[in-house]
């Protein structure tokens, strides 16, 4: 079984949201043993987000179903797609998935900018149209930088869990096992998470 991590890397020089706390990390000696300590907003780095984060209410993070985010997924390439990420875009390529990773142009960069990849309010109803739990995209957020949250109200109350910010730049489309586990931060709106592709040997 080969195992793809597609967690970004989180560290003090991790790329921030605009108006988000840049994370900060320091270690200390306390003699027998070194410690940190960490400060970062919810939605640092590759993070899930929970439906209370936009709907204000239902699930927190440390209530989200798990079993949307371990099992059967299929990563997309869309990378020609440019920023808006349509419905044509994704029609006829779902399939029974019930996970969907987004790999874009956006994995190997490592700088905000606001036209990065992300869904529209079309591709989000198509997804919930065909039962999607899990929607992770490698980009900052599942909408636009300029939106009205209506793309994440939309997935998150059908129940769809987001995974933003990932690492999709080293997979290929095709179809993996994924667990993608958020720290249990009781009565939060998100967390950071790592994230694994498995697939068997020979599959790639």
């Amino acid at each position: 079984m080969r195992i793809i991590d597609i967690t970004r890397p989180l560290s003090g020089a991790t790329v921030s949201f605009p108006g988000d706390p840049p994370p900060q990390f320091s270690q200390r000696d306390a003699g027998l043993y070194l410690i940190s300590d960490l400060h970062m907003n919810s939605h640092t780095g590759t993070h899930i987000d929970a439906p209370v984060h936009y709907l204000k209410r239902g699930n927190t993070i440390d209530t989200v179903p798990l079993d949307h985010l371990i099992g059967p997924c299929r990563v997309l390439d869309v990378s020609r797609a440019g920023s808006a990420i349509r419905a044509a875009d994704l029609n006829g390529r779902l399939g029974a998935a019930k996970r969907v990773l987004l790999k874009t142009a956006f994995s190997r960069e490592t700088q905000f900018r606001e036209d990065y990849p992300h869904l529209t309010s079309d591709a989000a109803d198509l997804l919930n149209k065909n039962g999607v739990l899990c929607v992770g995209i490698d980009s900052f957020s599942i909408e636009a930088f300029v939106c009205d949250g209506s793309v994440h109200r939309t997935l998150l109350g059908a129940g769809c869990i987001i995974i933003e910010l990932l690492d999709l730049s080293g997979v290929n489309e095709g179809e993996y096992e994924m667990a993608g586990l958020p720290l249990r931060l009781a009565g939060l709106d998100g967390a950071p998470a790592r994230v694994v592709l498995m697939q068997k040997e020979g599959n790639q």
